[in-house]
């Protein structure tokens, strides 16, 4: 199963700015696309983003569209999430996943996770 190792979290003012970063062990075959998910405390993991390791190809929650945007450097294995204009709604651990359909929201479609980054936003 492949390993992936997040980073890039910290604690941001309400408007500001982060970007979390996703190293993959290595792109199996069966893994053709990487996301984000963040849970928040309380609630249930929710899809953010998804991207297409082949063609860049890339899929957002509502919640997020035009605010974020996912991203993928196919030479580092990794995958990026660049998050804008930021709330304090999006407080939440961040995790990144690997699995075959990068437009899929449903955890089921998500067969290896990280092991989650905190992202703080204060008001």
């Amino acid at each position: 199963q492949v390993q992936l190792v997040e980073s890039g979290g910290g604690l941001v003012q309400a408007g500001g700015s982060l970007r979390l970063s996703c190293v993959a062990s290595e792109r199996p075959f069966n893994n053709r696309a990487m996301g984000w998910f963040r849970q928040a405390p309380g609630k249930e993991r929710e899809f953010v983003a998804g991207v297409s390791w082949r063609s860049g190809a890339t899929f957002y929650a509502d919640s997020v569209q035009g605010r974020f945007t996912i991203s993928r450097d196919n030479a580092k294995n990794t995958a990026y999430l660049q998050m804008n204009s930021l709330e304090p709604e999006d407080t939440a651990v961040y995790y990144c996943a690997a699995g075959n359909f990068y437009a899929k929201s449903a955890r089921e479609f998500w067969n290896s996770w990280g092991q989650g980054t905190q992202v703080t936003v204060s008001s």
